[in-house]
């Protein structure tokens, strides 16, 4: 079981997973409001963004994928005019020393994770 307990988890690819854990990424653009207001577990979605300053397609694939690396805090929403859709506010990054497999099938967005009882 993970140390902490949290309700949902939230998909978002490689690189942009490790951009949020080292505090360089603070914002998530989403086509969607989210009023909600708490922290969630970090997926590091299965697929990458082969596109993303600072990262090279072969450093994004060495970063872990398919697995939460960590949780954030989401302590806000805007919209964003120029880009017509959402600014998400993420805070108070913790990154997992022990990577945490769900089971079931993660979705993109918001999802409810599952994790095999320790045995």
């Amino acid at each position: 079981m993970p140390s902490e307990v949290l309700k949902r988890a939230l998909s978002i690819q490689q690189p942009l997973s490790e951009l949020i854990l080292t505090g360089v990424k603070t914002e998530g653009y989403r086509s969607q409001r989210t009023h909600l207001r708490e922290r969630v577990y970090l997926y590091a979605g299965k697929k990458f963004k082969r596109e993303v300053p600072g990262y090279g397609a072969r450093d994004a694939e060495q970063l872990p994928r398919g697995v939460i690396v960590g949780s954030i805090a989401i302590v806000g929403c805007h919209e964003d005019e120029v880009e017509d859709g959402f600014v998400w506010e993420l805070a108070d990054p913790i990154r997992y020393s022990k990577l945490l497999v769900p089971q079931g099938v993660p979705q993109a967005g918001f999802w409810f994770p599952t994790f095999e009882p320790p045995g």
